[in-house]
């Protein structure tokens, strides 16, 4: 007998687990930065586009022969499309190159991210006769399981990533047994900055060539296993500074425990806390976080704001369901800080104190606001 999850749509469950981040108007962080000789495109990416279904508030992890309930649901376009998602809601131009099926699912994901979330997929191909990558994810007790279906896609990634305008930066996942791909070194060679993160590696190894691609790269954004793994080291901070042997900008992210990180073109080094919210679903967090990053070393910001808004961003998506719709735009920024500042509270006082950087970044005509963005949900008409 196999395992079911069943979903029960209460409305007391679902509001709270299914409700949507805010809306806002687009803000460019970029704008006094805009020249006709720069690049249109500040985000390029390349990679899998997953059809994502998300179950939130399971009672227990689902075992053979047993049927779970899950509190919420939401549908989202899940893969490559986190950190596009994140990136363009934080005011990015945001470019991917993706296959995707000619299928409910690829209709879904396409929609969503060209009208939605203003993402440019000239780049990407509508694939007939093959169906979209699915991934089903499990949210419980603040981590998930995931099970994924997929076939490769007849169109090779690296073929259509070629397609992908010329960037300010590009990102790329670091893996075993592979370099950094050659649409990424042609962007790089042209004037933009990779930024690159790790995959888990199932195998154990961890395989220490995989340090050797960083000589391509900008900076380098894994969480602490990943970097203490791959570095040999016993601590964050010791792997930090293993990694900053081979790539100019290293951070080193710890969840809640925060994160630090060391950048040689600025000659700064950077430690912060981390910021721990409400979690209904952890999925995503890590490309937002990254997108954030990206956000604030292409503003030039100092690293410490750059870690404070990193870490900012990503507590402030695991609120919401889902990988990519989860993701904060700049109202959702607004609105936290909003309620911070005016909070007399010690801790709030000592959050105003740190992230009082956001005075000068968020417009206060943008609060309050009840608007929220699509429910992520396929196929909801109304």
């Amino acid at each position: 007998m196999q395992t079911r999850v069943s979903g029960k749509q209460g409305a007391k469950s679902s509001g709270r687990l299914e409700s949507a981040p805010l809306v806002g108007r687009p803000h460019d962080v970029l704008a006094g930065d805009r020249e006709p000789d720069r690049p249109a495109v500040d985000l390029a990416l390349s990679g899998t586009v997953f059809f994502d279904i998300v179950l939130t508030g399971l009672t227990a992890p689902p075992a053979a022969g047993t049927e779970v309930g899950a509190e919420g649901m939401g549908s989202c376009p899940g893969g490559v499309a986190n950190l596009a998602v994140a990136a363009s809601r934080l005011g990015l131009r945001t470019a991917v190159a993706a296959a995707f099926g000619e299928d409910v699912y690829g209709d879904f994901a396409w929609e969503t991210l060209s009208e939605q979330e203003r993402v440019d997929l000239s780049a990407s191909r509508r694939i007939p006769d093959w169906h979209s990558p699915f991934t089903v994810s499990l949210a419980y007790r603040g981590d998930r399981s995931m099970v994924t279906h997929e076939h490769p896609s007849p169109t090779p990634q690296e073929e259509m990533a070629h397609g992908l305008p010329q960037a300010r930066a590009a990102f790329v996942s670091l893996s075993t047994g592979t370099g950094v791909p050659q649409w990424a070194l042609d962007q790089a060679a042209n004037g933009a900055r990779i930024f690159a993160d790790v995959g888990w590696d199932d195998s154990g190894t961890w395989c220490p060539s995989v340090l050797e691609q960083l000589r391509h790269c900008h900076a380098f954004v894994p969480n602490a296993i990943e970097a203490m793994s791959y570095t040999r080291t016993g601590s964050p901070a010791s792997a930090l500074s293993a990694l900053a042997e081979y790539v100019p900008v290293a951070v080193v992210t710890d969840g809640p425990r925060g994160a630090l990180a060391v950048d040689q073109c600025t000659g700064e080094s950077a430690e912060v806390e981390g910021l721990v919210l409400e979690a209904v679903d952890t999925t995503g967090a890590g490309d937002v976080f990254g997108a954030a990053f990206i956000v604030g070393t292409l503003a030039n910001w100092p690293l410490e704001q750059r870690l404070r808004f990193a870490n900012l961003s990503a507590a402030l998506s695991l609120r919401h369901t889902g990988g990519s719709l989860s993701a904060p735009g700049w109202a959702d920024i607004a609105s936290w800080w909003g309620r911070t500042a005016a909070d007399h509270g010690e801790t709030a006082r000592r959050l105003a104190r740190d992230y009082g950087f956001l005075a000068d970044l968020v417009p206060l005509s943008w609060l309050p606001t009840e608007q929220r963005r699509a429910s992520a949900t396929i196929g909801l008409r109304t």
